[in-house]
């Protein structure tokens, strides 16, 4: 039904929308944390003392060994960014690294050699051994193996 030229418009507020995330059912969300990531996160941000609207933004660039490199800093959000909430911490995405990231699980690992954050992320064909660095998925062409990338050339 078509409002009379003379009606006023009621402007739609988008604040009361969830975030994309939730808002499109049968779309993965954009990242997950688990709850370890999300515990680590909260006590980084307070050991560095970072603002209230801090937190872990993370992207993609070119390098590493494989290719492209994952990038992650404690900062605030930057425009263009999108932000995903979870459990009392936000994660900022940079904007080009997007398609990289799509569906990307962040963890915490303990482990006494490679403590740290650590992504796993479905878009990768293949990661470099240091698991910083990985080769993107190319639509229909099958990873090979290459031993360059099992980690002992990681800068």
């Amino acid at each position: 039904m078509e409002l009379p030229e003379s009606a006023p418009r009621q402007k739609e507020s988008l604040d009361h929308r969830p975030p994309l995330r939730h808002s499109l059912p049968g779309i993965e969300a954009m990242i997950t944390l688990t709850e370890q990531a999300a515990t680590e996160l909260k006590a980084l941000l307070k050991a560095k003392g970072a603002a209230d609207d801090a937190g872990l933004r993370l992207g993609v660039q070119r390098g590493g060994c494989a290719g492209l490199q994952y990038t992650m800093q404690v900062a605030e959000r930057e425009e263009g960014d999108q932000v995903v909430a979870q459990d009392g911490v936000c994660v900022f995405l940079s904007p080009d690294s997007l398609e990289y990231l799509q569906g990307c699980k962040i963890d915490f690992s303990h482990d006494l050699s490679d403590a740290g954050f650590k992504i796993v992320n479905p878009n990768a064909a293949r990661s470099c051994g240091c698991g910083t660095s990985f080769e993107a998925k190319e639509e229909g062409a099958e990873p090979s193996y290459d031993p360059a990338l099992d980690g002992t050339k990681c800068s």
